[in-house]
């Protein structure tokens, strides 16, 4: 892996900080996470992200249709 040395602001830092804070990563993580992103590397699709979630779903369980439970959240 490289290194680089860069100047940020002190505004930028302390946001950076926050949000690794935020996530439980350290500075660094949360750095390359966001440059890894903002340049699209290794970012998980819409599609993989449903599949794997999918997977963790019991087979055999009835699952609730997401138009019932949308209509039950609007007549609250």
């Amino acid at each position: 892996m490289g290194e680089m040395r860069i100047r940020i602001e002190e505004g930028l830092l302390a946001k950076l900080e926050d949000l690794a804070e935020a996530h439980n990563r350290s500075l660094e993580e949360e750095i390359n996470t966001r440059l890894s992103a903002s340049v699209g590397i290794a970012q998980e699709t819409l599609y993989e992200a449903a599949v794997r979630i999918s997977a963790m779903t019991p087979k055999g369980v009835k699952q609730t249709d997401s138009v019932e439970i949308l209509r039950e959240l609007r007549d609250r």
